[in-house]
């Protein structure tokens, strides 16, 4: 936590106060406690702002790195721009300047009010509108750009609500832990490689635009940053989402190993059986099923099922699943090299033998998470 004085709160507002090297000699010096306590708020009396690194406030405050963002944002006149997290708004005002209307969420009354004030100083409090809710709980506005330094504690289910979510946009720049943005810019082959890039660049491209020092921020994280631009696709594959997100959890478990010996573990293959019985089930149900003798059964099958006693066991299933890897050359294969291409043929092959990743009972994504 760091504790900021009047005249340290005033740094924190760059541009309006003192030079920005002040800032930075001020930092060094100043130590933070390991331990925050939220409880310290009821003592604010006005002359101190409590900054939590629990909570992901570090605040950027470069002139030069926030006119970059704004300007590799492309911001049309007319663009109705989300921001996440905008602190004590070095970048809102940059924003409220080139946008018609800036949706703000920040969920610290704090940072609200001076947010607010900050918008009012530059006459453009009529395009500010700031949403008091968690990030990952609030509903989203019509919106045309993302631009956001994103809390590192919720990156990735942050950029998962945005390129699975139903909003769209024509592009986030996102400012990004540099090890999360790494992850995200991942290749097959790369050490780095992992299922949050399979998922993402499923439907969306991820241009890197520029690293950031942890020195750039208040208070100075463990750790760099980097700024990605995140484009959704025109066009994404013609794929069932919570399928293809339970079969990359299911392949990136183990990473590095082959997908034959993923797939020979007596448990995966059982949950797998399972879950083709479930679908299996559902598909005569809605082909004309016999509604009565189905609410007779109460749920038994499903019961049947889980317990091994399928009509197909689990070894003649292991064996139907190491059929498809093999038909296709995929039983020697590691996840961590593959292709979407690739691993959407897979999918497709799995899918067209009756090999199934996910409950279908459960029209609920829980794993909406990438990772």
């Amino acid at each position: 936590m760091i504790r900021a004085s009047k005249p340290l709160l005033r740094l924190l507002i760059p541009g309006q106060y003192s030079p920005f090297r002040r800032l930075h000699a001020g930092s060094r010096r100043r130590r933070y406690s390991k331990n925050d306590n939220d409880d310290d708020d009821k003592n604010d009396k006005g002359t101190h702002l409590h900054l939590y690194k629990s909570k992901g406030q570090h605040l950027l405050t470069n002139q030069r790195i926030l006119d970059t963002i704004v300007r590799k944002s492309a911001i049309e006149p007319t663009d109705t721009v989300l921001e996440i997290g905008p602190g004590t708004g070095n970048l809102t005002v940059k924003l409220l300047e080139a946008a018609s209307k800036v949706f703000a969420i920040e969920i610290d009354s704090r940072m609200v009010e001076i947010l607010d004030k900050r918008a009012l100083e530059s006459g453009l409090q009529d395009r500010l509108t700031v949403i008091r809710k968690d990030a990952l709980k609030a509903e989203f506005p019509l919106l045309d750009l993302v631009v956001a330094n994103i809390p590192y504690n919720i990156s990735s289910p942050l950029v998962a609500k945005l390129v699975f979510g139903p909003i769209q946009f024509r592009s986030a720049t996102l400012l990004l832990q540099k090890e999360f943005a790494r992850r995200l810019l991942a290749k097959p082959g790369d050490s780095e490689f992992n299922r949050l890039a399979v998922n993402v660049t499923l439907v969306a491209d991820v241009e890197h635009v520029m690293d950031v020092s942890k020195r750039e921020f208040v208070p100075c994280p463990k750790v760099d940053s980097s700024v990605v631009i995140i484009r959704p696709k025109a066009q994404v594959p013609d794929v069932n989402m919570e399928e293809w997100l339970a079969f990359t959890r299911t392949c990136f478990g183990k990473k590095n190993k082959t997908l034959g010996a993923t797939f020979k573990q007596k448990k995966k293959v059982a949950e797998l059986l399972n879950f083709s019985d479930m679908a299996a089930s559902n598909a005569e149900y809605n082909d004309g099923g016999d509604d009565d003798e189905s609410a007779d059964s109460d749920g038994e099958e499903d019961c049947s099922s889980s317990s091994g006693s399928s009509e197909m066991g689990v070894s003649p299933f292991k064996e139907k699943i190491m059929k498809v890897l093999k038909s296709g050359c995929f039983d020697g294969k590691r996840p961590s090299k593959m292709s979407n291409e690739e691993l959407l043929r897979l999918l497709a092959m799995f899918n067209d033998a009756g090999v199934y990743f996910h409950d279908k009972s459960n029209t609920k994504c829980e794993d909406i998470n990438c990772e």
